[in-house]
C-alpha cells in the first residue's frame, strides 16, 4: 500500500482573509522542556528535509497563539463541502470528507483558520497537518479497512471488514487523575489531545440549525410548563432573554421567532451579530437598551414574533431590565462557560476587543474580571427571578462557573454541586422528561449530493413518516419539518435536524435508504448531535434528570459508543468535555452513509434502535416515569428480539420511615 505522509515539498505561506474571525491566544505557559516536546510532536508530521525551516515557524505559532496549527498546510481560501462525487475514494470515504469540509466552511465555523467549528474551543483537528493526512487516508481507504483517529491524529488504516465502521474516533480522553482543565491545556499545547466539543471533533456539525430544533422545543415547552401556555398556542407576547449568537447559541434568535415570541439575545462580538443578521437568523440589531425596550413593547402589543440582537454584555442587559422593571418571562444563557476563563465569557465592563487584549496580556487579571462579572450576573438573575422571571441553565456550565467563582449559594445545598443548583437545567425540567426519556433526540441528515431538491424530497419523506396525532412531540415535529424550508435553516451543506424517537428514526432512515436505492435521491449521511438520549453522560446537562446517583457515571456513553461500533455504523466517535467542559462530560456520536444497500437497512434497524434504547433503558432503571413507559412498550413490541431490564418500584414513604428510626436528627426535624 502507498506510504501515507505529507508531501516533501514545502507549501507556500498562507494569507488570512480579512473579516474572518480568529481564535484568541490560548495562553503560553509551557516550560522549556515542554516547548521542545511540543515542537517535536508537531514535526512528526513533517518530512525531515522541511523540519529545519518549519521549526522556527511552529515555535512562533506556539508563542503567539498558544498552539501549533500549521497554517502553511491549510488549503488556500474558503473550504466548502462539495457534492460527494467531486471527492476521491469510496462512497463512505468521500462522504466523510464532505462532513469534515462542512465543519470548516467560513460560513459555518467559528474560527476556521484554527479549525474551531463552534463553542469557542471545539476543533475538527488540532492542526492542518492532521487535516491533510486524514484526507489522504480517506481518499485511499478501502471498504474493508477502518481509519482510527485519536484527538484528530490519524493513527492509521487497519484491516477490518465491510461490516465494521470506516472511522473510529476519540477526542480528549484523559486518565481520571489528570482529567481537568489545567492538565488538558498543557496537553493541548503539546499537541497530544483535542477538544472535539461534540459535533466538531465528531464531524457532524450542520451549522446553528443543528441546535435550533432543540431550542425551539425547549422554548415552547418552557412556555407550557412555566407560563401555562396551551399546547396548541405559541409564545406570542412572551419575552425570552439570553446571550450568545455563536455556533450553537446562534440558534436562539431563529428558535424564538419560530416559536412566535420576542427574543433579545446579547452578544459582545459584533462579527457574530453581523453573521447571524446577514444569514437571516436575527431580525433586528441595536446597542441601545432604550431602543430595544421600545421594540419589546411594540411587539408585545402586536403579538408578532421578533428576534433582536443586543450588541453588548448580557449582564448589562439583565441589570437594565431589572432597573426598568421590564418583565422577561423566560431567561437563559448560552455563553461558552465551559471555557469561561479562555475567552468563552467576556466580563461586564470590557468590550469584546478589550477582553481579548486583557486575556492575551494578563490571564489572571482576566480571570478576576470574569469572577466579578459572574457575581453581578448572578445578582441580576436573582432579582429578576424574584420578580417572576423563569431562568434555566442551558447546559453550558454557567451555574457551575458561578459556583466556581465563589457564589456558593447558587448550589442547592449551599456547599457543593452534588445536589444540583437553585435553578434547573433545561434537561432537568424540559428536555429530559419530555424528550430523552421517551427516546426523542436530535436526529439529522445531510444530502451528500448538495442538491436542494434532495433536501426537499427527504423533508417530505420524513413528514410522511410522522403521525401528528400520535403524541405532542410528533405534533410539534410535524409542524417543524413542514415549515423547515420556509424557515431557511440551512447554513453550509444541505442538511436537516429533526427530533425523533426510536420508531421515527428507524422509519425515516429506511425510507431514505429506499429513496437512494431507487435513484430518486443521492446518498445521505445520517447522524445526530451527541446531545442525545444515550450518547452523553453529563450531570450538568444530558443526564441532569437522572436521580438514582448514576448521573456521575459514564457507562452509558461508552456502552453507546461500543454498541454502535458493533453494529457497523460508518463513523463512531467518543469525546471528553462537550458543551460543559473537560472532565464534566463523556459524549459520543455516529454517522451512517445511506447507499441504498440491504446491508445498510440492517445497520439502520439494529444500530438506530440500540443508539436510542440503550439510553432509555438507563433512564428507566433510574425510575424516570416516561422512560419506564417507553421501555415497557419496547419490551412488548420486541418480545422475540430482545428485552430491557425493568425496575421494581419500592414504597418510598415506608423507606423514609425506616431510615428515620435510625437517624434521630432526621426524626426530630
Amino acid at each position: 500500500m502507498k506510504h501515507f505522509s505529507l508531501d516533501d515539498n514545502l507549501p507556500a505561506k498562507k494569507s488570512f482573509m480579512p473579516g474572518i474571525r480568529r481564535a484568541p491566544h490560548r495562553g503560553f505557559s509551557l516550560s522549556p522542556k515542554d516547548t521542545v516536546l511540543a515542537l517535536k510532536n508537531a514535526l512528526r508530521y513533517i518530512p525531515q528535509n522541511l523540519q529545519a525551516e518549519l521549526a522556527p515557524e511552529f515555535l512562533e505559532e506556539l508563542l503567539t497563539t498558544g498552539r501549533i496549527y500549521g497554517y502553511r498546510y491549510r488549503p488556500e481560501g474558503n473550504i466548502k463541502a462539495k457534492p460527494v462525487n467531486e471527492y476521491k475514494g469510496t462512497l463512505e470515504g468521500r462522504a466523510l470528507q464532505v462532513m469534515i469540509d462542512n465543519n470548516l466552511d467560513f460560513e459555518v465555523a467559528l474560527y476556521p483558520y484554527e479549525l474551531v467549528t463552534y463553542g469557542e474551543t471545539g476543533q475538527v483537528f488540532q492542526n492542518w497537518m492532521q487535516y491533510q493526512l486524514t484526507r489522504k487516508y480517506l481518499e485511499l481507504m478501502k471498504s474493508d479497512q477502518t481509519l482510527v483517529i485519536s484527538s484528530g491524529h490519524p493513527v492509521g488504516l487497519f484491516p477490518s471488514s465491510e461490516l465494521a465502521p470506516r472511522v473510529i474516533s476519540t477526542n480528549g480522553l484523559l486518565i481520571g487523575q489528570w482529567d481537568n482543565p489545567e492538565n488538558f491545556r498543557r496537553l493541548a499545547a503539546l499537541g497530544v489531545t483535542n477538544y472535539g466539543q461534540m459535533t466538531a471533533g465528531g464531524w457532524m456539525y450542520i451549522g446553528p440549525q443543528g441546535i435550533v430544533h432543540g431550542t425551539f422545543i425547549t422554548l415552547l415547552n418552557a412556555g407550557r410548563k412555566y407560563l401555562n401556555i396551551a399546547p396548541d398556542e405559541d409564545l406570542h407576547g412572551v419575552l425570552f432573554v439570553s446571550s450568545g449568537l455563536g455556533g450553537m447559541s446562534g440558534a436562539q434568535a431563529k428558535a424564538i421567532e419560530i416559536s412566535g415570541g420576542i427574543g433579545v439575545i446579547a452578544e459582545v462580538d459584533k462579527s457574530r451579530i453581523e453573521t447571524r443578521h446577514s444569514q437571516g437568523w436575527v431580525g433586528k440589531v441595536s446597542s441601545d437598551p432604550d431602543q430595544i425596550a421600545g421594540w419589546i413593547d411594540e411587539y408585545r402589543r402586536n403579538k408578532k414574533p421578533v428576534s433582536i440582537a443586543y450588541h453588548g454584555n448580557i449582564v448589562d442587559l439583565l441589570e437594565y431590565l431589572d432597573q426598568k422593571d421590564i418583565a422577561a418571562e423566560l431567561i437563559s444563557d448560552q455563553t461558552s462557560c465551559h471555557a469561561v476563563y479562555e475567552g468563552g465569557y467576556t466580563p461586564a465592563g470590557l468590550s469584546f476587543e478589550e477582553g481579548r487584549e486583557l486575556l492575551a496580556r494578563d490571564s489572571e487579571a482576566f480571570r478576576r474580571k470574569v469572577d466579578e462579572s459572574l457575581h453581578r450576573h448572578y445578582r441580576a438573575l436573582k432579582n429578576l427571578t424574584a420578580k417572576g422571571s423563569f431562568f434555566w441553565d442551558y447546559g453550558n456550565s454557567f451555574m457551575a462557573s458561578v459556583f466556581d467563582a465563589g457564589v456558593k449559594e447558587i448550589a442547592a445545598n449551599k456547599v457543593d454541586t452534588n445536589d444540583g443548583f437553585i435553578w434547573p437545567s433545561y434537561v432537568e425540567d424540559i428536555m429530559g422528561p419530555i424528550c430523552f426519556d421517551q427516546g426523542y433526540g436530535p436526529f439529522r441528515w445531510v444530502c451528500l449530493s448538495g442538491k436542494d431538491e434532495d433536501l426537499r424530497i427527504t423533508d417530505r419523506a420524513a413528514m410522511d413518516c410522522i403521525d401528528p396525532q400520535r403524541n405532542a412531540n410528533d405534533r410539534d415535529n410535524h409542524h417543524w419539518i413542514a415549515s423547515a424550508e420556509e424557515n431557511k435553516l440551512v447554513v453550509g451543506t444541505r442538511a436537516r435536524i429533526l427530533y425523533a424517537d426510536e420508531t421515527g428514526r428507524v422509519r425515516i432512515a429506511l425510507k431514505f435508504n429506499d429513496l437512494v436505492r431507487q435513484g430518486i435521491i443521492g446518498p445521505v449521511m445520517l447522524g445526530r448531535d451527541h446531545h442525545d438520549v444515550s450518547g452523553t453522560d453529563s450531570p450538568y446537562r444530558e443526564t441532569a434528570n437522572i436521580y438514582d446517583g448514576s448521573n456521575l457515571t459514564a457507562d452509558m456513553s461508552v456502552h453507546c459508543f461500543a454498541g454502535n461500533v458493533a453494529r457497523g455504523m460508518t463513523l463512531v466517535v467518543l469525546s471528553n468535555g462537550g458543551g460543559v467542559g473537560i472532565g464534566r462530560s463523556s459524549n459520543g456520536g455516529n454517522g451512517i452513509v445511506l447507499d441504498g444497500s440491504a446491508r445498510i437497512d440492517e445497520v439502520i434497524k439494529k444500530g438506530l434502535s440500540w443508539d436510542v434504547m440503550g439510553g432509555v433503558a438507563r433512564r428507566a432503571w433510574a425510575r424516570n416515569e416516561n422512560a419506564l413507559k417507553t421501555v415497557s412498550e419496547w419490551n412488548e413490541q420486541n418480545r422475540e428480539a430482545g428485552h430491557i431490564t425493568e425496575p421494581y418500584l419500592p414504597d418510598e414513604q415506608s423507606l423514609n420511615e425506616l431510615v428515620t428510626e435510625i437517624y434521630p436528627a432526621t426524626r426530630s426535624k
